[in-house]
């Protein structure tokens, strides 16, 4: 059986659409016909159901294109490929998804990331559901953090999405050796029981820190702040000024000085780390330190005290929203992660009070 491709869409007849659409899923009917994204038509190609593709773009010539012609032009992505290729031979069935309008070619479409709805196996494009939202990139490119949000399912906790209606996003890095690696998505509630009245306390403040004296014991002991020294207590400079900020804490110069102080030691980032460590704080969760991990804090949901101290839940990075990830990098958190029983959770944090929380994890559809 043979198709013609117009640079856009891979166009077959009335039995196509029987065999490919009707029966497996592939492609969107149109005209008695079927119209097959490129990505599916190389699928087919690759399986032998398509004997060839008839290239009528300009300059095509009216070639014959098999499989090896079609991938190695710029019909389709060879990244987009083989998460397709990947994703039907795990049995399911995929659509591209179409971002450009109409007969745009849909994933990969003008050198774009390929996007990809993944139906629940045993359900097809005819059906009203989709399992994942899947983008699929190489491993050497560059995803933006923002767009990940966006990808991201709606979820009410860190299971990203799997107990609810939307689909999961996922995204589908694939490494030098065609292997491909799928980061489940989610944009989780996040949320704690640890909320405790604390007395006001005073401290000095040094270099990059600020010791409590005489520190009274439920900073500590039951609010978890610092780390204790002696009679006193070391809060770190986010712990300090978030204190100084509630007015529970004073020290030469107030509040502002403690963040002036955090601004020299670490310049723009203090005021991100703030930022994620006051809405942590106020969701009722105790943020420490991550750095062990890579990682800007470890979080524990419910605190009571400090002696029966349970292990914390997730691992919290602070970046601008804008922020590029190397896939690699990501791999990395998930993996160290996952490897001391933690979630990987991103605080997105820009110029506005908002903050857009990511976490990521590792998927196997």
């Amino acid at each position: 059986m043979d198709a013609t491709f117009d640079g856009t869409a891979v166009r077959a007849g009335s039995a196509a659409r029987e065999q490919f659409y009707d029966a497996r899923g592939y492609g969107r009917p149109d005209d008695g016909g079927v119209v097959l994204a490129p990505v599916e038509a190389a699928h087919l190609l690759f399986r032998g159901d398509l004997d060839s593709v008839v290239d009528r773009r300009p300059g095509g010539n009216g070639r014959r294109l098999g499989f090896p012609a079609f991938l190695a032009s710029t019909a389709v992505s060879e990244v987009d490929f083989f998460v397709y290729k990947d994703l039907r031979d795990r049995g399911f069935y995929l659509s591209p998804v179409d971002r450009g309008g109409a007969g745009s070619g849909g994933a990969g479409a003008n050198g774009d990331p390929g996007e990809f709805a993944v139906y629940p196996r045993g359900k097809g494009p005819w059906d009203d559901a989709v399992a994942y939202r899947v983008r699929a990139v190489s491993e050497r490119a560059t995803v933006d953090a923002g767009a990940l949000h966006r990808l991201a399912a709606p979820a009410g906790d860190d299971t990203a999405g799997k107990a609810g209606r939307e689909p999961t996003g996922v995204l589908a890095v694939v490494d030098e050796e065609s292997e491909t690696t799928y980061l489940e998505l989610g944009t989780p509630t996040l949320s704690g029981s640890t909320h405790h009245d604390l007395p006001p306390a005073e401290g000095d403040l040094l270099a990059d820190r600020v010791l409590v004296w005489d520190a009274p014991d439920p900073l500590y002991g039951r609010a978890f702040y610092g780390q204790p020294l002696d009679d006193g207590v070391q809060l770190s400079l986010v712990e300090a000024a978030y204190l100084a900020r509630a007015g529970l804490l004073t020290v030469d110069g107030g509040e502002e000085a403690v963040v002036k102080r955090g601004r020299e030691v670490e310049g723009d980032r203090f005021d991100r780390r703030l930022r994620a460590y006051g809405a942590l704080r106020t969701a009722g969760i105790v943020p420490k330190t991550g750095f062990k991990f890579g990682a800007d804090f470890r979080t524990y949901d419910d605190v009571a005290d400090v002696a029966d101290l349970g292990h914390s839940e997730r691992l919290v990075r602070v970046l601008p929203p804008e922020y590029g990830f190397a896939p690699r990098d990501l791999a990395l958190d998930v993996r160290l992660a996952h490897g001391v029983r933690k979630r990987m959770v991103y605080a997105l944090t820009g110029t506005s009070e908002g903050i857009a929380w990511l976490s990521v994890g590792r998927l196997t559809p």
